[in-house]
């Protein structure tokens, strides 16, 4: 009898996946664990292996195909077997069609829309799509599905809408579309898909859908330079690394959202939850993308095990190997572009997070300190909330006792 070869899980939060490569050919005889197909999440790539030996026959599935978890995509067996279409698949679908075959079962069916006249078809809609339609008060009738070949409706469907629902300014009105370049002219063309596409559309759910504000604060760093150069010199043969700024900040705002824990919150079916665990996520370029990696349980641990940790996420970024759990679950964000030669932005809020700490170079420059101008590094915080959540004198008290933690950082470093 012949082994199905399914679309594992992924962790708790991954709904799809999309195929970016078959490392094997229709018939190919194949071992149990060999690496068969590559498929893509919305943070990280991975490979999906063989469940038993002999020879593949794979169904319909192509490079840019996307489907969901759980999905049967081929079958191990005997040289004269053979794939069994499902009747909701037709021969001749187009490479970068959406195919999601098997149903959610935790799906919730409601009426038919955009169905063929004379079929029976149902629409379903998945938790996470049904969870933001409520949310956003979304009509799922006027919602186009494009999961199951057109028969379920999933998150990016009820984003799509939420996009084309986003009162147009009459100065956008009066823009016309832009026309595409001769060829000659132009260098490349990226398809705005993958992670790329993900990034643009929750970058674009949370500029429409949170009330933010940006405060800019400066902050003295120079005792956090001094403590980071001290460090160095101490654990960097005992850790196998040096201490990054990250790691610092990375505390010191775990320290702070423990002393302030409306900043630790979300909002949720029209509650504001307060978190009872502090998961901090970095933003890293990587390459290809943003990757925002998640440190759980900051305020548990030294300076020492969150480095560490930090540095294994990165690894597993750069080989490929990063489980969609540790890309997930954060509660606060921070992200750095000193060494880039930042010296101030406005980062966009992480949904489902309340606020994000945007972080700029570490700089010399002179200030007066008791009628003396001395040099000092100084570097700039940017602090992006939601103001429904929060308002700006809560807000403020967080970020002015980050800066506080900054110029006074012993007291919340901890090592080993």
């Amino acid at each position: 009898m012949a082994e199905e070869l399914f679309i594992p899980k992924m962790g708790q939060t991954v709904e799809e996946v999309t195929i970016i490569n078959w490392f094997v050919k229709d018939g190919d005889k194949v071992e149990q664990g060999q690496e068969l197909l590559e498929v893509e999440t919305d943070k990280a790539v991975f490979s999906v292996e063989g469940t038993a030996s002999g020879y593949i026959h794979i169904g319909p599935y192509k490079v840019g195909n996307v489907v969901p978890i759980l999905t049967v995509v081929a079958v191990i067996g005997e040289q004269d077997e053979a794939f069994q279409v499902p009747k909701s698949i037709e021969p001749g679908m187009e490479e970068k069609e959406t195919l999601t075959i098997a149903e959610d079962s935790a799906a919730v069916e409601i009426k038919p829309q955009a169905i063929v006249p004379g079929t029976q078809a149902k629409i379903l809609i998945s938790p996470r799509a049904k969870k933001l339609a409520k949310q956003k008060q979304v009509d799922i009738e006027k919602v186009t599905p494009t999961g199951d070949s057109g028969l379920r409706i999933v998150e990016k469907d009820v984003l799509a809408y939420l996009d084309r629902r986003a009162e147009v300014s009459p100065v956008e009105k009066s823009i016309p579309a832009v026309p595409p370049l001769p060829e000659s002219e132009v260098l490349e063309r990226i398809p705005l898909k993958g992670i790329r596409g993900l990034i643009a559309e929750r970058m674009l759910a949370s500029a429409h859908t949170t009330a933010k504000v940006t405060l800019l604060m400066e902050a003295d760093a120079t005792k956090l330079v001094a403590l980071r150069e001290k460090l160095k010199t101490e654990v960097e043969k005992k850790w196998g690394f040096t201490p990054g700024y990250n790691d610092f900040l990375v505390k010191i705002v775990a320290r702070a959202l423990r002393r302030f824990p409306y900043m630790n919150a979300r909002l949720s079916q029209g509650m504001i939850e307060r978190l009872a665990r502090i998961h901090i996520g970095i933003a890293v370029d990587a390459e290809a993308s943003l990757y925002v990696p998640v440190i759980k349980d900051v305020d548990q641990k030294d300076l020492h095990t969150v480095g560490k940790e930090f540095r294994q996420r990165i690894e597993e970024i750069r080989n490929g190997t990063i489980k969609p759990d540790d890309l997930r679950g954060g509660t606060f964000t921070v992200t750095n572009l000193g060494s880039y030669d930042v010296q101030g932005f406005t980062p966009v809020i992480n949904l489902p997070e309340l606020a994000i700490l945007g972080v700029g170079k570490i700089d010399s420059k002179p200030v007066v300190r008791e009628g003396q101008v001395i040099i000092r590094k100084i570097v700039t915080l940017s602090l992006v909330f939601d103001h429904r959540l929060v308002d700006g004198a809560p807000a403020a008290q967080f970020l002015q006792y980050i800066k506080e933690l900054i110029e006074t950082p012993n007291e919340v470093m901890r090592t080993k």
